[in-house]
């Protein structure tokens, strides 16, 4: 956690320290020469850091004085906050006065004076002493300031992966057999058969199920496919939905795993079925039992692809004779590491490089994961010599290896910047198998205050999980194309270097809590269950330093699952958390927000998704700091609170799938900074005018869904909303699906047209019940390199559909009830027009 202190959290504090607000605040509290010592303390420290970063590798006192001073970062960190805070307090602060006046009008004249509030008093001199304290052990641990430039540049960014992450060197010996195995129609008297592969972490048991999965010759061989991770929970119930999901593309609640399992049955009967269960480790034969009930009315020569890393269950079904996959050859990880780090199959053309590749090559012992690690890591060195060299001599190869830790993952984290080290270390709140979405972690990153305040930015969020993604830190997940899995390994690493800091808790009984941390632990998570008890935190009430509590899942959440937590850990335990920036409490059954959430003065991320709430209590307008709103998905929700346009600093609010109309959200418009996700937008009025104060939502993202298209009269109405800047991911429009005689032809197009949103970000559209004859130049046009989906539907009058061969990254297309098309004309990716005739009923 070295140089989490190094420049990542140290360089906020220092922003912090020098900014206008705190030496104003400072000043008249009559403490700005204390903090003047403390700038200077710390610069002295900051010095030494980069030395310390190396050091701490061998030597544990080092280790212990940077995690000590990252603690006191922390605390110096919440009491400016808090101070910053304060100023923002309407009762203090006037949008017209300067800073200085803001700060009289916060302190008031009787309590300017330090010396009367004994408890800050003591809290800054605590700080002062630590400080000190530090400043004398560097000494005393012989750290010194580096000179001159490192070798290796620390800070860079990656804009984008060199390589493509599925690219696999050898195991074509294993793909054959395996595929062989898949096509033989034997199943030893049974419906199916079990073909495992079997091995350590990080060799490539998924890699190589996945690329015999997607053989053309077993896609052709099966009619029914599924993919399931399995992981720790071996939950039947679940497994058999994603299966169901899988084998039929429905989404049906079942009562019980029996009503699902019959189904499941009608479906698979007498169909040659290929199921793979990657990450399996339950050893539960009766588990077993239960799951492959199904799979008995499935057609001859079905096969159940098993991934794990224990044997013990595959025994107690028969399969004596396992072979384990064993580590890329010597010349195979060569290959591999050549690939990644300089893009090429061998070291032919960077022969100084070689020596080094082989010795690196030896110490990951052939493990593609770390193989890959490194190469990664190297690719930006292409002709580095002495990059190469400082790798291979690295003192973490000599490290004692942690759990299944490969030292090649750790060597790739020490690597890192000091803000992505912070950031890795964050994921390990994060159970293994969850999915991440960048979008979300990024918001939680930012809330963290991870990033320094003027450069606050989603983008910048988004570069720094690109890359690691690159690093191969991040993987992306099977059959979810926008979301993204961390390797069990990877979950591993990140939860060895956060332990001081950060505490999950993943359902286990025996789960160590060192107590005497309580008191010290910054960030918390722990997994839903059915019925979390306020007894599961009570100990919590002393871990006053919390900055995240963070409720998390295993996997996909289904809808029909009911999470029920405590009413006491909102009323009681909460407030007892006053340094809270992250409070994540979605999917549970909560009815009711207590006042009490207005003391969280310095929560920035409150997400309440998928819960029952009807309202939010007013106090929640006295969060200051808050930048992220999450309610979507609460159903019950109807309003908003009075106050909310005194969220100045709120910058993401999700309000999809609720019961807010569009007309109670026209005031938020306001607030300038804000980007809004809505999920359907009604045009209500005669005119259909509503649609022109789109315009107040300038950031407004994601998707959205406009109904009621017909009753735009004007299209300067849809030119207003000004579309071309809202950076959407899905827009659907929808027009009236009765084609009266008042319908507007020509019209309708118009409106259409201005309603072009920007090409740099939309993924997916919808238009339905379009009353036009043709559809105008932007639909279709090539520009839009991220338009993967489109949907036309109900256009009855159109005579044509729009040329849409040439939108480059287009995977799926659904044209409907188009009854008035008599030629098709789509513009091919070559830049050629393909013209033909369609018949009346086009689907």
């Amino acid at each position: 956690m070295a140089e989490l202190v190094l420049s990542a959290f140290l360089g906020v504090l220092f922003e912090k320290l020098a900014s206008a607000t705190v030496r104003n605040i400072a000043r008249y509290k009559g403490v700005d020469v204390k903090i003047k010592k403390w700038r200077r303390s710390l610069n002295q420290i900051h010095g030494v850091l980069a030395d310390a970063s190396q050091k701490e590798i061998t030597s544990a006192p080092v280790k212990r004085w940077l995690n000590d001073l990252q603690h006191l970062a922390y605390d110096i960190d919440d009491v400016l906050d808090g101070w910053v805070t304060e100023a923002m307090h309407p009762e203090y602060t006037n949008d017209s006065e300067g800073i200085t006046s803001k700060v009289r009008k916060l302190i008031p004249s009787c309590c300017t004076n330090i010396t009367q509030s004994s408890s800050m008093h003591g809290k800054l001199d605590g700080i002062s002493t630590k400080l000190q304290e530090l400043l004398e052990e560097k000494v005393n641990l012989g750290l010194r300031v580096e000179e001159g430039p490192r070798s290796k540049d620390k800070n860079r960014r990656l804009q984008t992966s060199m390589f493509d992450a599925s690219s696999i060197v050898g195991r074509q010996a294993e793909k054959e057999a395996l595929v062989n195995k898949l096509l033989d129609g034997e199943s030893c008297g049974q419906s199916f058969s079990i073909v495992p592969i079997v091995g350590m972490g990080g060799v490539g048991k998924t890699t190589l199920a996945r690329l015999v999965y997607n053989e053309k010759q077993v896609q052709d061989h099966f009619q029914l496919k599924a993919w399931v991770c399995v992981s720790d929970d071996f939950d039947s119930f679940a497994i058999s939905k994603v299966i169901f999901q899988s084998v039929t593309g429905e989404n049906k609640d079942f009562a019980d795993l029996n009503l699902l399992q019959v189904a499941l049955r009608d479906h698979l009967r007498e169909k040659r079925f290929l199921l793979v269960l990657d990450d399996v480790w339950s050893e539960n034969f009766q588990d077993w039992e239960t799951l492959v009930g199904p799979f008995h009315a499935c057609g001859s020569g079905s096969k159940i692809i098993m991934t794990t890393r224990k044997n013990h269950l595959l025994k107690k079904l028969g399969q004596d004779h396992l072979n384990q996959l064993e580590n890329l050859s010597h010349d195979d990880a060569m290959s591999l590491v050549a690939l990644y780090a300089l893009g090429v199959n061998n070291f032919d053309s960077h022969l100084s490089l070689k020596t080094y590749g082989e010795g690196i090559v030896k110490k990951c012992n052939g493990l593609p994961l770390a193989v890959i690690a490194i190469g990664r890591l190297l690719r930006t060195k292409k002709d580095e010599e002495d990059s190469w060299k400082e790798v291979l001599d690295s003192e973490i190869w000599k490290l004692p290896v942690e759990s299944e830790i490969v030292p090649a993952l750790k060597l790739s984290y020490h690597d890192l910047s000091a803000t992505l080290k912070q950031l890795f270390a964050y994921c390990s709140l994060f159970p293994k198998d969850f999915l991440f979405d960048k979008e979300e972690l990024v918001l939680l990153w930012m809330a963290e205050g991870f990033f320094p305040s003027d450069s606050i930015e989603q983008n910048l969020g988004h570069e720094f999980f690109e890359e690691l993604l690159s690093r191969s830190f991040f993987q992306h997940a099977p059959n979810h194309e926008s979301l993204f899995v961390m390797h069990d390994l990877m979950n591993d690493l990140a939860t060895s270097v956060a332990t001081e800091f950060s505490l999950r808790l993943d359902n286990e009984p025996e789960k160590n809590i060192r107590m005497e941390m309580l008191e010290k632990y910054r960030h918390l998570s722990f997994v839903r269950e059915e019925y979390v008890t306020y007894k599961k935190f009570e100990a919590f009430e002393r871990a006053k330093s919390l900055r995240t509590f963070l409720a998390t899942s295993v996997g996909e959440v289904d809808n029909w699952r009911c999470f029920n937590l405590s009413n006491k850990i909102l009323s009681d335990l909460l407030p007892e958390l006053p340094l809270l920036r992250v409070l994540c409490l979605s999917d549970f059954y909560i009815t009711e927000v207590p006042e009490s959430i207005g003391t969280l003065r310095h929560l920035r991320y409150l997400n309440l998704s998928r819960t029952s709430i009807s309202h939010l209590p007013e106090k929640v307008c006295t969060l200051y700091n808050l930048q992220t709103l999450i309610l979507f998905g609460c159903s019950f929700l109807t309003k908003l609170p009075n106050n909310f346009l005194k969220l100045k600093n709120l910058r993401h609010l999700d309000v999809r799938n609720t019961r807010l109309l569009f007309q109670m959200l026209l005031g938020i418009g306001e607030l300038k900074s804000l980007h809004i996700s809505l999920s359907k937008i009604d045009i209500g009025g005669e005119s259909g005018m509503e649609i022109a104060k789109l315009k107040d939502f300038k950031n407004l993202c994601g998707k959205i869904s406009i109904v009621g298209m017909d009753k735009v009269q004007n299209a300067n109405y849809a030119r207003e909303a000004n579309f071309s800047h809202k950076r959407l991911s899905e827009l659907e429009l929808v027009w009236n699906d009765e084609l009266y005689d008042s319908r507007n032809e020509r019209l309708e197009k118009e409106v259409l047209d201005e309603l072009k949103p920007c090409n740099d970000k939309l993924i997916q559209l919808e238009i339905r019940s379009y009353g036009g004859l043709e559809f105008p130049n932007w639909v279709g046009d090539p520009l839009f390199l991220h338009l993967k989906h489109v949907s036309i539907r109900g256009c009855k009058r159109c005579t044509s559909l729009p040329p849409l061969g040439q939108l480059q990254s287009l995977k799926k297309l659904f044209v409907e009830g188009l009854h008035g098309v008599e030629v098709i004309c789509v513009g091919g990716r070559n830049g050629q027009g393909l013209c033909f005739h369609a018949c009346k009923s086009l689907k």
